[in-house]
């Protein structure tokens, strides 16, 4: 029929500049879309950082999360280690050909250097050889996770053990025993002095000391100092956890001060920080146990079920300093 167009005619036709318009819109979205994706690809792939050769290095905050997961492939017996510790979680994550995992309970900076006999009662538990003899030159990640120890912060949370209620006694009165209501924060601040605080600034020079060492055992490796883990409430929940109220404040504010030291030695060494005690709120001892990322007095965790070291991470701990140790290395 007179001025009726063959169908190849019309597909042949040149489309409307209304149509080419809405074409071009569209593959304009395909690929911003598109872009966007292989963008975020390209950002994850590059945020990952490859390591070949990861070595840890710290005391048993880093070490262990329980009784049950322990282990001996790397360290003695005595160090406590456990097999789904952060730096072995870590390890798997980064999937590093070589890992060494020196961590052991109790360490000390001198422990770095030297063997840190581990021998428990009955002579059971062996020595664990200086934990920077795993460091070599080819070393490319190293974590660190150390300074508790040296400035006595266990010993100080045993000391603030109450098994009663802080107790009132008439003037002239002899004090109660330690752990009978005696508070504990009388024992470590003299004549208005913090002795704890002075420890702490005093363990300042030995930890910068020990990120100069790494470096000169292997010069082109990572170094991530890793803090840690506040599981330490604000407010204390006696007699659920065996600290007075009126300690637990100060005992907290021991654990936040040696955490910023260890920043601060980061920051003034020029290497990583692993901020675990970040995103811990709700996680604290006073929680419900399958909430808390810590143990408190009683020695038994949920995570995982059985026995476990009191006022040290539990598997939900660990897992959580495994993603911030993480996100510091590739940040």
């Amino acid at each position: 029929m007179l001025g009726t167009e063959p169908p190849y005619v019309r597909f042949m036709r040149r489309p409307t500049a209304r149509k080419r318009r809405s074409t071009c819109a569209a593959l304009a979205v395909l690929v911003a879309v598109t872009t966007l994706v292989s963008g975020a690809g390209a950002a994850d792939a590059s945020a990952a950082p490859g390591f070949a050769e990861y070595v840890a290095l710290g005391d048993s905050f880093s070490a262990d999360v329980s009784l049950v997961t322990l282990t001996t492939e790397q360290v003695p017996l005595g160090c406590g280690q456990s097999s789904k510790d952060y730096p072995k979680q870590l390890a798997l994550e980064l999937h590093v050909a070589v890992f060494r995992d020196a961590t052991c309970g109790s360490a000390k900076f001198q422990d770095m250097y030297a063997p840190q006999d581990v021998n428990r009662v009955g002579g059971i538990g062996g020595v664990n050889p200086a934990q920077f003899d795993r460091l070599t030159p080819t070393t490319d990640l190293v974590t660190l996770g150390i300074s508790g120890n040296d400035v006595g912060l266990i010993g100080v949370a045993t000391a603030c053990i109450n098994v009663l209620p802080a107790l009132t006694f008439s003037p002239g009165q002899p004090p109660p025993p330690a752990h009978l209501g005696l508070p504990c924060e009388p024992q470590f601040v003299v004549n208005g002095v913090d002795t704890v605080s002075q420890k702490i600034a005093a363990a300042r020079q030995g930890l910068a000391q020990l990120v100069d060492s790494i470096r000169s055992r292997s010069p082109h490796a990572r170094i991530a100092l890793v803090d840690y883990l506040d599981f330490v409430p604000r407010a204390g929940c006696f007699p659920y956890l065996l600290v007075l109220n009126e300690d637990v404040p100060w005992f907290r504010a021991k654990l936040l001060e040696l955490n910023a030291m260890i920043a601060g030695v980061a920051v003034a060494k020029g290497v990583r920080f692993a901020d675990t005690s970040a995103g811990t709120e709700g996680h604290d001892v006073c929680q419900a146990p399958e909430a808390m990322w810590g143990q408190g007095v009683l020695p038994w965790s949920v995570s995982p079920p059985g026995p476990a070291i009191p006022f040290h991470p539990n598997q939900l701990g660990a897992d959580h300093q495994t993603q911030a140790v993480l996100q510091a290395l590739t940040r």
